[in-house]
């Protein structure tokens, strides 16, 4: 059985079909059901299976981890105002923002419900990954907020906002995988920071993706961060390299808000001056930085290079995504 099938078998095992209220429980299920991609337990199991055949002892980590995300994502989407989640009705757009908020309320509660089916010698080392994790998260999401108002966001701040919001999840759930495994705390740091800078790479290219992938494959609608005047790294690096009125008019671009029927200007408008800019070229770049530093932590496991194999592969798969 693959590491997929071993998961799904398990999340069904552990699903909230049966709970009560069903209005409380039925979000739950109903955002877990998406076919989101699973990355982050296939990556706990995957660091798991590194160091153990067995990867059973990690499941309980691997579905608080995708219980974890997929709560954040509903109290991402309330806060950013998405109507669409992988090609569906978000969360509370389907039932509504009242329960949508308690739905994502019970579901943190229930990561760490499984979260503590660890083994229990494992526990006190486990718990403060996750809790690191959680923090990580919510700081995140706070200094993205904060971004919206900001004047001038710089690349290494960005990076550090994605690296709180996104990839310290894979940094927590590959970190805990590993040491369930049976890794040392040396190993699993380095498994650990394996996820971190691969998690960066993938915000990189889920930025890229937001303005130049397609929505059929996304899942969200294209422009959508250029709509809400996010100032993505796409933003930072097209500021950085514009002459001076090319950087007026997109700070102008990107400090309006037009009604629906101009929206669609405004994406083309922005779109092509990322182009003019040689923005997706320079995206890319940083993508490949980041890519290389996740290579370099995996090469520093005293592993066989076949089992370390998946992990590459892995990464290449993920960061080529749409390319």
């Amino acid at each position: 059985m693959d590491l997929r099938e071993l998961f799904n078998r398990y999340q069904q095992d552990h699903n909230f079909l049966s709970h009560s209220p069903q209005e409380l429980y039925e979000p739950i299920d109903y955002i877990l059901s998406l076919g989101g991609k699973q990355i982050r337990p296939l990556l706990a199991l995957m660091a798991c299976r590194l160091f153990s055949e067995d990867v059973s002892p990690a499941l309980p980590v691997a579905y608080a981890v995708e219980i974890f995300h997929n709560f954040s994502l509903v109290h991402d989407d309330i806060m950013d105002e998405s109507p669409i989640r992988r090609g569906k009705p978000a969360v509370h757009k389907k039932f509504n923002t009242n329960t949508a908020i308690l739905s994502g309320d019970v579901m943190l509660v229930y990561a760490y419900h499984h979260l503590s089916k660890v083994n229990p010698d494992l526990l006190p080392i486990i718990l403060p990954i996750f809790n690191e994790v959680a923090i990580g998260v919510c700081e995140g999401q706070q200094m993205d907020v904060n971004f919206e108002t900001q004047e001038s966001v710089s690349l290494p701040e960005y990076t550090k906002m994605i690296e709180l919001k996104t990839s310290i999840l894979l940094y927590g759930a590959m970190k805990m995988g590993a040491l369930v495994g049976g890794a040392s705390i040396e190993d699993a740091e380095l498994v650990g920071e394996f996820g971190r800078n691969m998690g960066i790479a993938f915000q990189m290219q889920d930025d890229w993706l937001d303005t130049f992938g397609k929505q059929a494959k996304v899942g969200k609608r294209i422009g959508g961060d250029i709509v809400q005047n996010k100032k993505t790294a796409l933003v930072i690096k097209a500021l950085e390299l514009a002459d001076s009125a090319t950087h007026d008019e997109l700070k102008t671009l990107l400090s309006s808000t037009p009604p629906a029927t101009e929206e669609a200007a405004k994406i083309e408008r922005v779109t092509a001056i990322f182009m003019d800019l040689d923005i997706p070229n320079e995206m890319k770049k940083i993508m490949a930085e980041y890519h290389q530093k996740a290579v370099e932590n995996l090469n520093q496991l005293t592993l066989s290079e076949a089992s370390k194999a998946p992990l590459y592969g892995f990464l290449d798969l993920l960061i080529k995504r749409e390319h």
